[in-house]
């Protein structure tokens, strides 16, 4: 069937003039700044969320010129709102892989972020309506947008390169320092919005930011040309029986979802979210070591190709255990920034959210360095392998841990310490994260069978979920634990992974092949 929609544009990604993006395609700035304004909605959201259901329902605020007004909180407990955190990042994830194949099969790429983006942009509109219905209804809406964005807008920065290459690995170097550019500043204006004066206008300010990246994406859509176009040769019958299909199933998940939820809220099934997040946890573990022991003995596959499924599946364990650590950023570590860190700086009390925007510096500042070194420790075929960087990854952000639980052992409400342990921590887990995050997403790539590419992707995307889920279960735990025990036990837990990583680095190079 013809390609052709609403979003149709010239055949050639810079049509409409010979200005370039850097030069790269004019399309990409297009994608740019789309996902800099969603990357801008979603951290910004997410650098209030664990502060927002823990704040008091008689939480006040006192402004600079002294005006006291309310800005209650929902009151949660810290083990109910990391279980909610854990629930609501991890299916973000997970719903990435519905929404990627939602583009492939029925409405293509660019029309899944378009709709995609309208449904986050109303989610936050939603949680900027203070009740607790809005709040929740709000979160399933950008769940739901998100899995539909998220996972295409990238796949349309790679059509944009046809031939591949260098070319389309600098194009998603100035792609991914679009996604920081809207972490960085996200968090500075939804915090100040949300924290200083109240946590709905902060939600609010996340909607616009998502409406503003809208607008831009339809007035540059003619710039990408056929890329993110529906590629199918099925009738328009065929489609409509295959999306009906789609959304029937879903729509029935979601109903009982609702319903389980509301069975739940009310008393009549007896469990609690924290239960339900490991639960859940637990279930996406076992179905992954199912599936890779299906594909290892029934999948068809060579021996060569066994192996380095093998590796794919350390390498999701890797990186579940890594997010679980780094994810403490939207958890734990706001909450030592709201309770136990000295934020006043001349009199202005800094919100304890602008902390999560240092990550987003420190990456924007080393990825090129990163990226350097890399490019010149290979020259001199010093390069690590993939292995080890994973490993150095884990060590990085168990450093990090060490360092913060240091700063918290003397850390109290009434003896606050410095905001510079959070920032040595945060600079020591960008370190880790520059090691293994881009890493191991290009690892993917070169290891996965051809038939299998789209599912190990999948798998990858599922490893963060699995790894943010078990971060607001961690995150949760400052409920019973003293922030120094809880930092130093995820130290020397990340650690030792780190450790036992690189003992069997050799180990798993071989299993990789000739592939580097």
């Amino acid at each position: 069937m013809s390609t052709e929609s609403t979003f149709a544009g010239p055949q050639n990604p810079n049509a409409g003039g010979s200005k370039t993006f850097f030069g790269h395609p004019r399309g990409l700035s297009t994608l740019f700044f789309t996902e800099m304004w969603e990357r801008f909605s979603y951290y910004g959201m997410r650098a209030l969320l664990t502060l927002f259901m823990t704040a008091a329902t008689t939480n006040i605020v006192t402004q600079s010129d002294g005006t006291i007004i309310q800005n209650p909180g929902m009151g949660l407990d810290i083990a109910t709102a990391g279980a909610i955190y854990g629930l609501y990042t991890s299916l973000v994830y997970i719903l990435a892989l519905p929404g990627g194949w939602v583009a492939d099969n029925l409405w293509g790429q660019r029309k899944a972020v378009w709709v995609g983006g309208w449904i986050i942009a109303a989610g936050h509109f939603t949680m900027a309506i203070p009740s607790t219905y809005t709040f929740f209804l709000g979160l399933i809406l950008i769940i739901c947008g998100t899995g539909l964005l998220k996972p295409n807008v990238s796949t349309i920065v790679g059509e944009l390169y046809p031939d591949g290459g260098a070319r389309r690995d600098a194009g998603f170097s100035i792609f991914y320092m679009g996604i920081n550019l809207g972490a960085l500043f996200g968090p500075l204006v939804t915090a100040w919005l949300g924290e200083a004066h109240h946590w709905h206008w902060g939600f609010g300010a996340a909607g616009v930011g998502m409406v503003l990246g809208l607008i831009q994406y339809r007035l540059g859509v003619g710039y990408l040309g056929n890329a993110g176009l529906l590629k199918s040769e099925d009738s328009r019958e065929v489609l409509a029986a295959k999306s009906k299909k789609f959304f029937g199933t879903f729509f029935a998940v979601f109903a009982a979802v609702v319903l389980f939820g509301f069975l739940v809220s009310n008393g009549t099934i007896s469990v609690t979210l924290t239960q339900i997040a490991q639960w859940l946890g637990y279930s996406v573990l076992v179905l992954v070591a199912l599936y890779f022991v299906y594909i290892w003995t029934m999948g068809g596959h060579t021996v060569e190709e066994n192996k380095k499924m093998g590796v794919i599946f350390w390498l999701f364990l890797m990186i579940a255990i890594f997010w679980s650590g780094f994810e403490q950023a939207g958890t734990s570590f706001s909450l030592f920034a709201r309770d136990m860190t000295d934020r006043n700086i001349g009199g202005w009390l800094m919100p304890a959210a602008f902390l999560q925007s240092v990550n987003a510096f420190f990456i924007i500042v080393l990825a090129p360095v990163f990226g350097m070194v890399w490019v010149w420790l290979e020259s001199r075929q010093k390069d690590p392998s993939i292995p080890v960087k994973a490993g150095l990854g884990l060590l990085g952000l168990s450093a990090g841990f060490f360092v913060l639980a240091w700063g918290a052992a003397n850390a109290s409400p009434d003896n606050l310490v410095s905001p510079s342990w959070l920032v040595v921590t945060y600079f020591l887990h960008t370190v880790g994260e520059l090691c293994i995050s881009p890493i191991g997403l290009s690892a993917i790539t070169k290891l996965s069978p051809e038939r299998r590419v789209g599912q190990m992707m999948g798998i990858w995307f599922v490893g963060a979920a699995l790894g943010n889920l078990f971060a607001g279960l961690i995150g949760g735990s400052l409920e019973s634990l003293e922030a120094d025990t809880l930092f130093r036990t995820v130290a020397m837990i990340i650690g030792s992974a780190g450790i036992f990583a690189l003992i069997v680095a050799p180990q798993v190079k071989k299993l990789m092949g000739s592939t580097r």
